[in-house]
């Protein structure tokens, strides 16, 4: 099955050369990972996938865009779950010669006091419209540099604070004098996450504050320059999503970079927090929802953060069979995906008949990886994501007897899969509580957990699943796109208000919603209460009674949500609008 899209080299590896790019390349966009094709192991999660989207638009969209990211030739982490239930971490190596091309230019950025060379490999993402985008894949596996800064971009997220503030020197620090090294002339850098926030920094050398400039508003107007030049998209509302560094482990990585005192003006003065110095180094700041805007407004009063949703490459995530379906019908769907607003008026029988052939591959799937077999005729509730406290994986098996209650008048079954980070403990949890939950449940209910969730597993699950189940704590959702791909095949969403679903549910027409919104305003104890029994009643009392005995206003609401969410929920309209309000000017 081919998920990914148009992202093969353009020209051999051997005759590739950043020349062509030079000339019309206005704009960066950094981020740690990014998700161009499952056999790069190049991304963790929604951070990684959502670059690769946007990187895929701007090819459709010829917007002049060069993209920087990590190698991390030894990927995230490849999942194996034992006999426990326990999650087990390996490597997951892949080889960069066989998709990008080494380039000769070399920039050395000192850490520790050491030259740290840093050189990028080129990966063309290539458009069925003709343009083409770099994307530069930054490399410190160099024989220039001592054994232990040969592994700084070999892991994604690896173990250790000062790894990862090795990271984000390499990619702010080292990303910004590769792109000056290759020659592009760059008017505005786009911080994907405060990772690359460093990059401001760096910018900010040339334009040094003094000391006694303690008002942030002499400081804003101080740092013009830079902010002029600096777009920042913040992703995430959970605290711990936001990095920060100790002052001592920054002086002692980036010894004499700059004066610690000017840092702490812009960055914190208890620790150098990435997101407060993007905030501040950046002229236009954006949440990826209405909601997380607001909510990251509270966490940091006094920035003028605006909204713009996340969105999803259509074609990249549309199931052949729907893709087919769509391409008939709407023959310029994925470079105009507003023609999808016309998608309920498709034959009904016909996008039954997609969705069948894309549950029947998923099930093949399914079984090819586990060697469970999933019931074609049974409905399908899909829980995919990062396995972490606050998306409440377990929130669906709150109440076992419950559960077998339902299952016995309205049989159903699931399928989920998932990742927890190496250092999340009580997300490695979940997963193994999660595996002693179907054990119990075995053999009345079917329940199967696929592992190592990656691109190619996410596109058989959002395509071939019935219902689409999210359950996190609001509101630290921040946008999510996962539920986008599935209405986008058809796929009934069952979420929590929050993210993006608060903008997209209509109640019984694109899916349902699980309690009401405001629900995080409420005691946590009391809210996944309220929260389980919403979820129970949805869909005992609504859900699955629709699936089972009216199949008509099932495949209604599947052109529905087809129709309300892909026609808006795109990166051609995300990225849209990053280029009329942040790109522009």
């Amino acid at each position: 099955m081919h998920l990914l899209y148009h992202n093969t080299l353009a020209d051999p590896p051997a005759v590739q050369t950043i020349g062509p790019f030079l000339a019309g390349t206005r704009i960066a966009y950094f981020s740690m990972e990014m998700a161009l094709r499952p056999e790069m192991h190049t991304y963790s999660g929604g951070l990684g996938v959502l670059a690769g989207d946007t990187a895929k638009s701007c090819a459709d969209l010829g917007l002049p865009v060069v993209f920087v990211t990590l190698v991390c030739s030894q990927g995230y982490l490849r999942q194996e779950i034992d006999a426990n239930g326990r999650q087990i971490e390996h490597a997951d190596p892949w080889n960069p010669s066989e998709f990008a091309t080494p380039l000769r230019a070399k920039v050395a950025v000192l850490i520790e006091g050491r030259e740290v060379w840093v050189r990028p490999w080129l990966h063309v993402l290539s458009s069925p419209m003709g343009s083409r985008i770099p994307v530069l894949l930054l490399d410190t596996n160099l024989d220039e540099n001592a054994l232990e800064d040969r592994s700084i971009t070999a892991r994604l997220y690896g173990s250790g604070i000062d790894y990862r503030l090795k990271q984000e020197a390499v990619l702010g620090i080292g990303g910004l004098r590769i792109l000056q090294a290759l020659g592009f002339i760059i008017r505005k850098y786009h911080l994907n996450e405060g990772h690359a926030a460093l990059l401001a920094l760096d910018l900010l050398r040339r334009y040094p504050l003094q000391p006694d400039q303690v008002a942030i508003e002499r400081v804003k107007f101080q740092l013009t320059p830079v902010r002029d030049a600096c777009i920042f998209t913040t992703h995430t509302p959970v605290e711990a999503g936001h990095d920060r560094f100790d002052y001592g482990l920054f002086e002692h990585v980036l010894q004499g970079y700059v004066d610690t005192a000017q840092v702490r003006l812009i960055a914190g003065d208890d620790a150098l927090n990435m997101t407060r110095m993007a905030l501040n180094l950046s002229g236009f700041v954006n949440g990826v929802a209405a909601r997380h805007a607001q909510t990251t407004t509270r966490m940091f009063p006094g920035y003028d953060i605006r909204a713009i949703t996340n969105g999803v490459h259509l074609p990249t995530w549309a199931h052949p069979a729907m893709r087919d379906l769509f391409n008939q019908q709407f023959p310029s769907w994925a470079f105009e995906p507003e023609m999808m607003v016309r998608a309920d008026q498709l034959s009904a029988e016909r996008v039954w008949a997609a969705h069948q052939h894309a549950k029947a591959d998923l099930i093949t799937e399914v079984a090819r990886r586990t060697g469970v077999g999933l019931d074609h005729d049974r409905p399908l509730i899909g829980f995919a994501r990062r396995m972490t406290a606050y998306k409440r994986p377990d929130l669906l098996f709150s109440d076992l007897e419950r559960l077998r209650r339902i299952n016995a008048s309205l049989p159903f079954q699931i399928v989920l899969a998932g990742k927890s980070h190496p250092s999340d403990e009580p997300g490695k949890a979940l997963i193994q509580q999660i595996h002693d939950q179907i054990e119990r449940l075995a053999p009345e209910l079917k329940i199967v957990f696929v592992p190592n969730y990656e691109t190619r597993l996410a596109g058989f699950l959002i395509a071939g699943v019935d219902i689409w189940l999210n359950t996190p704590t609001p509101p630290m959702e921040a946008s999510g796109t996962s539920g986008m791909k599935a209405a986008l095949n058809g796929v009934l969403n069952l979420s929590v208000l929050d993210g993006w679903w608060l903008e997209a549910c209509i109640e019984g027409v694109t899916g349902w919603a699980i309690g009401r919104d405001g629900e995080a305003g409420h005691h946590e104890g009391g809210a996944r209460v309220a929260s389980a029994e919403d979820l129970y009643q949805k869909l005992e009392q609504v859900v699955l009674p629709i699936y089972h005995h009216d199949r008509e206003k099932w495949v209604w609401m599947m052109r529905q949500a087809i129709a309300k969410v892909a026609c808006y929920f795109n990166t051609q309209r995300m990225m849209r609008r990053y280029a009329a309000e942040a790109y522009i000017g």
